[in-house]
């Protein structure tokens, strides 16, 4: 599996919708911070792969991020700061994957043990269909965010260099006005309660920092480690389903705020670096078929 695994190269684009032509790529573990802007919110964003081997060429293959104490076990790290340009309701705001296209074809077995196990050990607000024509698995974002920082109001800073801490900054008074604890997994428990996430609002014009990434998914060697679990994507990769999509959205007006889409391009192409190739197809891979109306929202 790994000379397999050799065959394939990560690329990661981001965007501030689901078009792939409104998509940038994403400077991986580099010392740049990338920013998303449309009429709903504006994003800084900055995504860390340990033991990255993908694009752009010459990317590091690790972070300084994965020497703090925090996550010298995570694979990886989406992080960002936000700022919403209108108010959003928590119990709105969601974070996960979704799918164009059926994938159910292509689910490995035990699929929903596995998914059963995540909702046991990992994140119990996990939902979704994963056997629907239109897939996807959504947690709240207030229960499922490794890390939540409440800043001020006012510029949006540079994500890069940033290691984001629990209830820092003005944050720390604005949670303890709500009531909510100041720790990750008293945070992440607090808001599994649904009538606590619909009491908690996101206000207009104030910064919030995310990071949201595991230890179980390996970006390397493209493969799910639950524990006594195993899924890797290459035994169920084929043209159609090469990459993986995270969404934060709006779940009652459909509203998209960030999307962030891992690639896997196969080396056999010879394309090398695909920025040229991106903007001459609208967005698209050579070997994407062009979304129809439905598949962009």
């Amino acid at each position: 599996m790994a000379e397999k695994a050799s065959q394939y190269r990560l690329k990661v684009t981001a965007g501030p919708s689901y078009d792939p032509a409104t998509h940038q790529e994403v400077p991986v573990n580099q010392d740049k911070t990338l920013h998303i802007s449309n009429e709903q919110a504006s994003t800084n964003l900055a995504v860390r792969i340990q033991n990255y081997t993908g694009f752009p060429d010459g990317a590091p293959s690790s972070n300084p991020y994965f020497k703090h104490q925090d996550h010298a076990k995570d694979q990886y790290s989406i992080s960002f700061g936000i700022s919403f340009k209108r108010p959003v309701n928590g119990n709105d705001l969601v974070f996960g994957n979704d799918f164009d296209r059926p994938i159910r074809d292509r689910l490995p077995p035990g699929f929903n043990a596995a998914l059963r196990l995540v909702q046991w050990t990992i994140d119990p607000t996990l939902d979704g269909d994963a056997y629907a024509d239109r897939p996807y698995l959504y947690s709240p974002a207030l229960a499922t965010w490794n890390r939540l920082r409440v800043g001020d109001k006012g510029k949006l800073p540079d994500v890069h260099g940033v290691v984001v801490e629990e209830g820092e900054e003005e944050g720390v008074d604005v949670r303890a006005g709500k009531g909510v604890p100041t720790d990750v997994s008293g945070r992440r428990g607090y808001f599994q309660n649904e009538e606590r996430r619909k009491e908690w609002e996101f206000e207009e014009g104030r910064v919030y920092f995310a990071d949201f990434g595991n230890q179980y998914l390996d970006f390397n060697e493209f493969t799910l480690r639950l524990p006594g679990f195993n899924i890797n994507a290459l035994h169920y990769i084929d043209e159609k389903t090469h990459s993986l999509r995270y969404v934060l959205k709006n779940r009652a007006s459909g509203e998209v705020y960030l999307v962030v889409l891992f690639t896997l391009v196969h080396s056999s192409d010879g394309h090398g670096d695909k920025s040229k190739e991106l903007k001459e197809n609208g967005g698209r891979f050579d070997w994407e078929e062009e979304p129809s109306a439905g598949d962009v929202e």
